[in-house]
């Protein structure tokens, strides 16, 4: 009998980027959910499901900006709640798409991922800024918290239920639509580099 992930999708699904390829965990889990098993170091994160660490993103999403934009009060410890709209957004990409729902999430991993960033360093008494070649492990980070602060500020004050909000998001970034906030906010990343080299 094999493995399914959450006993339903196949988890061999084509990752297309050969720097996330590694990073990217899709062993069969039927729940994705260790318990901490792997938080001991931030090196075992590859250990963990890409599927898990998306729900911990989205269970507590994090600041935006400096500023506290966005801040993740609203989100806390409500890892049930959010496992069950996860595997309902899941059906809801299959029911539209008639597809593998973890590839969209692959592929939204994948599109949300900058490649360069730019970095600041002291240089005398100013602030000098550098284009970086962005680490895979980095990437892969950015991405998953690009996505799941993207999805909590459009669920928050929203008629959509939070599942509903998940697909829309996870089908809207995997197919790189220029008009989503997360693919926009790439763009800027990778312009605001390529203008710093």
């Amino acid at each position: 009998m094999k493995n399914l992930l959450f006993n339903r999708w196949e988890t061999n699904v084509e990752v297309s980027d050969p720097s996330l390829k590694r990073y990217i965990n899709l062993k069969p889990f039927i729940v994705p959910k260790t318990s901490g098993r792997f938080s001991t170091s931030s090196i075992r994160k590859t250990d963990i499901s890409i599927v898990e660490r998306f729900i911990n993103k989205l269970a507590v999403p994090g600041h935006k900006g400096k500023k506290h934009k966005l801040t993740s009060g609203h989100a806390t410890g409500r890892y049930n709640l959010i496992y069950r709209s996860v595997k309902e957004a899941f059906e809801i990409i299959e029911r539209k798409t008639k597809k593998n729902p973890l590839q969209f999430l692959v592929n939204a991993v994948q599109n949300a991922a900058p490649l360069e960033e730019v970095v600041g360093y002291r240089l005398g008494g100013i602030i000098a800024r550098k284009a970086v070649v962005t680490s895979p492990q980095r990437r892969l980070d950015v991405s998953l918290r690009m996505i799941a602060q993207d999805i909590f500020s459009k669920s928050f004050k929203s008629r959509k239920s939070f599942a509903q909000t998940i697909a829309d998001e996870l089908i809207e970034i995997a197919s790189n639509d220029q008009r989503n906030n997360v693919i926009r906010e790439r763009m800027r990343t990778e312009r605001e580099a390529e203008g710093a080299r």
